[in-house]
């Protein structure tokens, strides 16, 4: 079943049918967006696993790709990455 990336809530959502305006009912965070699609992987160039996609620089709003299926959710990484830019900046910064 398909899940919010943002809130890791689960998605009454049949076959794929998500319209760009549609929002999670639980947080409110726009569900077309890069962050809720199955190609979405932190691992890859441009964090899309679509070759062929325009993808766009903001990753948590919604968007018109052609190529958007909606993933699994559970809640990403913004998070954690963000602390982890964080640490980094602290242990290089120049006292």
């Amino acid at each position: 079943m398909p899940g919010c990336a943002h809130c890791g809530h689960p998605l009454d959502i049949i076959a794929n049918q998500v319209g760009r305006r549609d929002e999670c009912p639980h947080c409110g965070e726009d569900i077309r967006s890069c962050r809720n699609c199955r190609h979405f992987d932190l691992g890859v160039a441009k964090e899309c696993k679509e070759p062929f996609a325009e993808v766009p620089k903001d990753k948590d709003g919604a968007n018109f790709c052609e190529l958007f299926q909606i993933g699994e959710g559970g809640i990403h990484e913004k998070e954690s990455r963000d602390a982890l830019l964080n640490a980094a900046e602290a242990l290089f910064r120049k006292k």
